[in-house]
């Protein structure tokens, strides 16, 4: 499949097949929803903050617009949705935005999902948060997703990222671990090479107009399955830009 957009068509349809099993947290999108809570927790505590809102509030959210791009079938839209934002997934997989749409209706969450590609966007798009995880890592130009992401974005709005570190390590651990040993990942769902560290995305992000306000590292224990925050970003790592 031919490259779209800033979007390898080899990698939409990667996501496009597994549309089906990305609910089952069992299924091959397990690992997505073990780091979902650290993933949205994390972006909705600064989000609140940035809007002087109490975080742990149930509807701390409420009133801002967020687009979740490369949203798969939901996982972080849904998530975000329920602290009360105004949410619109964006992705160019049909197959998965059909998934997204049919839970989003069978939990009654009001999400509006759109096929499309982030530059396909109206310049007055402007929304108060742009989310992209685990995306920027199967983008074509990395330097136009990011471009597209600082567009969509409203003055002095947030922009977040979560991807993979490319490090002797995260080889080891992204993939030949999750893939090949343990399995957590089908087969060639990464290419290392596309891998991204914080330096090169944090220089992207500047070309794009934004500054980068914060990073975390994302650690799996190996012992729970559960993620938490900390400074190694060798591996997994999230990020938050804003746009003046």
């Amino acid at each position: 499949m031919p490259q779209a957009g800033t979007m390898l068509g080899a990698e939409i349809a990667k996501f496009d097949a597994l549309a089906a099993r990305w609910w089952d947290p069992d299924g091959p999108m397990k690992p997505l929803h073990r780091m979902n809570p650290l993933r949205t927790g994390w972006i909705a505590e600064r989000l609140a903050s940035h809007h002087g809102r109490d975080a742990s509030a149930p509807d701390a959210l409420a009133g801002l617009t967020l687009l979740d791009v490369g949203c798969g079938a939901g996982l972080a839209s849904e998530a975000l949705a329920r602290r009360g934002a105004a949410v619109t997934g964006l992705d160019a997989a049909g197959g998965a935005l059909q998934a997204a749409r049919s839970h989003a209706a069978a939990a009654g969450l009001p999400i509006t999902y759109r096929e499309g590609l982030p530059e396909d966007l109206p310049p007055e798009a402007g929304f108060d948060a742009v989310i992209a995880l685990e995306v920027i890592e199967h983008v074509a130009d990395r330097d136009a997703f990011l471009a597209a992401l600082a567009r969509a974005a409203k003055p002095g709005g947030l922009v977040f990222l979560s991807t993979l570190n490319r490090t002797p390590r995260s080889f080891l651990m992204a993939k030949l671990g999750a893939e090949y040993l343990l399995r957590m990942l089908p087969i060639g769902t990464h290419d290392w090479k596309m891998f991204v560290t914080p330096s090169e995305l944090g220089t992207g992000l500047r070309g794009a107009g934004l500054a980068v306000a914060d990073i975390a590292g994302m650690t799996m224990d190996a012992l729970t399955g559960r993620w938490h925050a900390s400074r190694d970003v060798a591996v997994n790592y999230i990020l938050m830009a804003r746009k003046p």
